[in-house]
């Protein structure tokens, strides 16, 4: 899913032309295309992890609460300490995301600040 930040340098390098060859290439739509492409792959993803965070949420949430009906079953105490490590896993992933959705917009407004102005509401 993060095909597009890892080929942003590239994407760019091949379609936002330089100063010598400006006039060949319309500039601003090949930067509006990518600012919707990147938004799009940036909400989908974050959606995704968010949903995998809630599910998971409520599988350890679900899981406590077998556990204080039946202490002394380990098999659900193994069960929910895997459960609560995915669910951290989830949540580091959301600050990976961040990271990797910076780099990728600083990379962007570099090379596409003069082509596009991106609408001041997003």
């Amino acid at each position: 899913m993060r095909t597009i930040d890892d080929r942003i340098v590239h994407e760019l390098n091949t379609t936002v032309p330089t100063a010598s060859f400006a006039g060949k290439i319309d500039a601003s739509q090949t930067c509006k295309q990518l600012y919707e492409s990147l938004r799009e792959a940036h909400a989908s993803r974050d959606r995704v992890i968010k949903n995998c965070i809630a599910q998971t949420s409520s599988v350890v949430k679900h899981l406590r609460e077998e556990r204080e009906k039946n202490l002394d079953d380990l098999t659900l105490l193994k069960q929910l300490r895997k459960e609560q490590t995915k669910l951290k896993w989830m949540q580091s992933e959301l600050n990976v995301e961040e990271v990797v959705n910076d780099r990728s917009w600083k990379v962007f407004n570099e090379r596409c600040r003069i082509h596009f102005k991106p609408p001041k509401n997003e």
